[in-house]
């Protein structure tokens, strides 16, 4: 009796001990991503299992109501430590009060400024850094590789210039009459950011000034960029926006459907491609104009730390130190594996591995010269440009006069932010 009595107490002293390593509880909330939930719940388990004096619990939401959960739960006082959001909110959100700097005392600067690629600096605000990536996104071409061998293109030699792009996209397309069974190129959910930030850099205008305080494309590369892009469908005739309908209609159609040839989409579509494609397909870097000048279009979903993680030192240090946990190159290495967007630590980008790599190695490249376009307001901003775009394909509006529109309306969204 004496000696289970003994034992009795012994696993009561343990389990007191590991609950009470186990004060500190923080949550995370993302949204709704298989992948993405998948992965994360590793790094979680992983973290728990390293941190036994912090518990973290992960919720997730639909992607339509997201940003008003956040919103509410905020208001009210509750809800996540660590929220992952889209950089392009970032403004919005800092100003809404959503999310608080990354505290210095926890992750020093000169560490991100070392450790991550340049595009992360697209998140710091007055001097403050609200967010990190476990991974970052790029754009490539996408590209039929059967489609190529069937109308007699080169299937190892995709497009480099726009000029190849248009003949690849010419070949590939099939119309009876009026109308396409198959299309060569299908424009979609990525083309506002083939737009105004891949076309006009190319070009040789960035969309935005250097302080996102003035529209940069209400001039004669700007009209070019819309014209350039307008053209494909209007006067070249081999591409049809929402050819297959729906916002995922252009990828769709390149994986299930095989009536579309080629595609721009972002890496975080190759999880995707890779599990759904039954042809054989290949990745190439963004085609260039003749002047040779590369650009693309980098984006990326962060970790931020909320006003709730700040109610206590204890819950603000787990927090940063969950958010250095899930940024760091073994937590990036796994987000490749599992979701398929890329690292963005500056080590594993310059991996040769990576780089040689058929599908990972032209998103890796282009990260090289990728630019984090700034968004004050990345919904409205976006649908500026699918504006502009449509007064062509739906009005008949030329090009000059569309995007002439768009910077104007481009503007009033800076003008507004800066002034609020």
């Amino acid at each position: 009796m004496k000696r289970l009595l003994t034992l009795v107490l012994a696993i009561g002293l343990l389990y007191s001990f590991s609950t009470s390593l186990a004060q500190t509880r923080i949550t995370y909330w993302q949204y709704d991503f298989n992948t993405r939930i998948e992965a994360m719940e590793q790094l979680i388990e992983q973290f728990n299992a390293a941190n036994p004096d912090v518990v973290v619990v992960q919720e997730t939401f639909p992607y339509d109501a997201y940003e008003q959960r956040v919103a509410a739960a905020t208001a009210a006082g509750q809800g996540p430590d660590v929220v992952q959001l889209f950089y392009g909110w970032v403004a919005a959100w800092q100003r809404a009060g959503y999310i608080e700097p990354l505290p210095q005392e926890h992750i020093d600067h000169a560490w991100i400024e070392d450790y991550f690629i340049p595009m992360v600096e697209s998140v710091k605000i007055d001097g403050e850094y609200y967010g990190l990536p476990t991974a970052v996104r790029a754009l490539a071409l996408f590209y039929n590789k059967d489609m190529f061998r069937e109308v007699g293109l080169d299937p190892e030699a995709p497009p480099q210039t726009w000029s190849e792009f248009v003949e690849a996209g010419q070949a590939l397309t099939i119309q009876r009459g009026p109308l396409f069974q198959r299309i060569g190129y299908g424009p979609g959910g990525q083309d506002h950011h083939l737009i105004r930030t891949v076309l006009m850099n190319q070009l040789g205008t960035p969309p935005y000034s250097a302080d996102n305080r003035e529209v940069l494309y209400d001039n004669e590369i700007g009209v070019e960029a819309l014209r350039t892009w307008t053209d494909w469908q209007l006067s070249d005739e081999f591409a049809v926006f929402e050819f297959i309908p729906g916002a995922g209609g252009y990828r769709d159609g390149f994986i299930n459907q095989e009536n579309i040839g080629m595609i721009v989409d972002g890496s975080f579509a190759i999880g995707q491609v890779r599990a759904n494609a039954q042809f054989d397909w290949g990745v190439a870097e963004l085609p260039t104009f003749e002047n040779g000048v590369q650009s693309n279009f980098g984006s990326f979903w962060m970790n931020a730390v909320t006003p709730r993680a700040y109610e206590n030192p204890e819950r603000l240090e787990a927090a940063a130190r969950f958010v250095e946990f899930v940024t760091s190159e073994e937590a990036m290495e796994l987000w490749l594996e599992v979701v398929g967007e890329l690292p963005a630590a500056r080590r594993l980008v310059n991996d040769p591995a990576l780089l040689a790599d058929p599908v990972n190695g032209p998103f890796i490249a282009g990260l090289a010269y990728a630019e984090a376009t700034q968004f004050v307001d990345e919904a409205a901003q976006r649908q500026v440009m699918i504006d502009a775009f449509n007064r062509v394909l739906l009005e008949g509006m030329d090009p000059a006069e569309s995007i002439m529109i768009a910077a104007a309306a481009d503007q009033a969204l800076l003008d507004a932010f800066a002034n609020d």
